[in-house]
């Protein structure tokens, strides 16, 4: 039984998001949703708020576990058992990034293998920085969001 891990920060999880975990746990035994802590950027909300919203958002999904991690993916990985670390593209844009990463995450960890996935077209435009910018301009973020990250969003940034 296969498991993957799909990181990130989630700040806020999206539909998009939430489209390519729903897709992954068909296609592997366990989904591990990994909510980086230190990923250099400064985060919105909190990682327990992260983690709470994931979870909630993701909850109909049996096989989909939702944590935080604070270390090397890899190391994440190897402790958890993972075969597969999962990465979404949503534009040429974000190739060049996300080739470097999945290239240096194979030299550190042969074994394991980085799988893209494109979230479904509704959101292949979608980023958390987006809706984030969106919503602090009294703009309406809810075909992006679940209702309960719109409430979030309302609540940290007004």
């Amino acid at each position: 039984m296969d498991t993957a891990v799909y990181p990130g920060t989630f700040d806020p999880i999206t539909r998009g998001h939430a489209d390519l975990v729903e897709r992954a746990a068909r296609r592997f035994g366990k989904v591990i949703v990994a909510i980086s802590t230190g990923s250099g950027k400064a985060p919105a909300f909190p990682v327990e708020q992260r983690v709470a919203l994931a979870r909630s958002v993701l909850a109909g999904l049996d096989n989909v576990e939702v944590c935080s991690f604070d270390s090397l993916l890899v190391d994440f990985m190897r402790e958890r058992k993972a075969q597969v670390i999962l990465r979404g593209l949503r534009a040429v844009s974000d190739f060049e990034y996300e080739f470097q990463l999945a290239s240096m995450n194979r030299r550190l960890a042969p074994e394991i293998e980085t799988l893209f996935m494109t979230p479904d077209e509704h959101y292949a435009y979608v980023s958390s920085s987006l809706v984030r910018e969106i919503a602090a301009h009294g703009g309406d973020v809810s075909p992006f969001v679940h209702e309960e990250v719109v409430a979030a969003l309302k609540a940290r940034l007004g």
